[in-house]
């Protein structure tokens, strides 16, 4: 029963986030890339402001996957270099909490590329 209620957690807030980008790129004139960049300035506010930590323990994945979690992994990765490294931290941290995620969607990127061969349309 955990499960279920784990799941559904994780599809509300992922859902409600997705649909918030939906609607700006319904009702707006911002272009997607102006969207995605904001979703990850917005994950990286929140995480300064302590929210999005806590919706990110309750959430779990539904708030983790989507890019505001990627803002909240970068300011997380940041605050903990800084209190580890100092002022260099700064640019270390960032690039330390995210790598996995990264490599991860390069891998599969070019397994997709490998296994689908790419046409013009």
């Amino acid at each position: 029963m955990e499960l279920i209620i784990d799941c559904a957690k994780a599809f509300a807030v992922g859902g409600a986030i997705c649909a918030l980008g939906q609607l700006l790129i319904d009702r707006t004139a911002l272009t997607p890339a102006r969207i995605l960049t904001g979703c990850v300035v917005l994950g990286v506010a929140l995480s300064a402001l302590g929210l999005y930590g806590p919706l990110a323990d309750w959430a779990g994945a539904g708030a983790a996957v989507p890019l505001t979690g990627f803002g909240h992994t970068i300011a997380k990765g940041v605050r903990e270099a800084v209190a580890a490294r100092g002022v260099l931290g700064a640019f270390t941290g960032p690039l330390t909490a995210s790598a996995g995620g990264v490599a991860a969607a390069i891998l599969c990127g070019v397994a997709a590329a490998l296994v689908f061969k790419p046409g013009e349309k």
